[in-house]
């Protein structure tokens, strides 16, 4: 049992450092954000779904803010039927990627 939960603690710790060595690489986002700009990336866009809302502007917005966001709907800490669906088909490199390339935006 001891051998047991001594592997799981070290496979925690290699998730962690490796989550840890993941930088945000802008261009590669450019693939990445087909499903962010048909709703951010229309000034005053308001959404229907799954009630009428504003929107919110992502680009110039600090990169760990949209890490953290997209990670919240994954956990469903953050509840949006629409950003779940999107941010759960995202791997750490993809969200990192997406925040970078939105926080250099102005």
């Amino acid at each position: 049992m001891t051998k047991l939960l001594a592997l799981l603690v070290l496979a925690g710790a290699a998730n962690a450092a490796m989550a840890a060595d993941i930088v945000g690489n802008a261009s590669a986002a450019r693939n990445k954000i087909e499903m962010c700009i048909g709703c951010h990336g229309i000034p005053g866009y308001k959404a229907t779904f799954p009630e009428v809302f504003q929107v919110p502007k992502i680009g110039g917005q600090n990169a760990k803010y949209i890490e953290n966001a997209l990670k919240g709907y994954q956990k469903g800490d953050r509840k949006h039927p629409s950003m779940k669906g999107i941010a759960v088909s995202l791997s750490d490199q993809d969200i990192a990627d997406i925040a970078a390339f939105y926080a250099q935006q102005k």
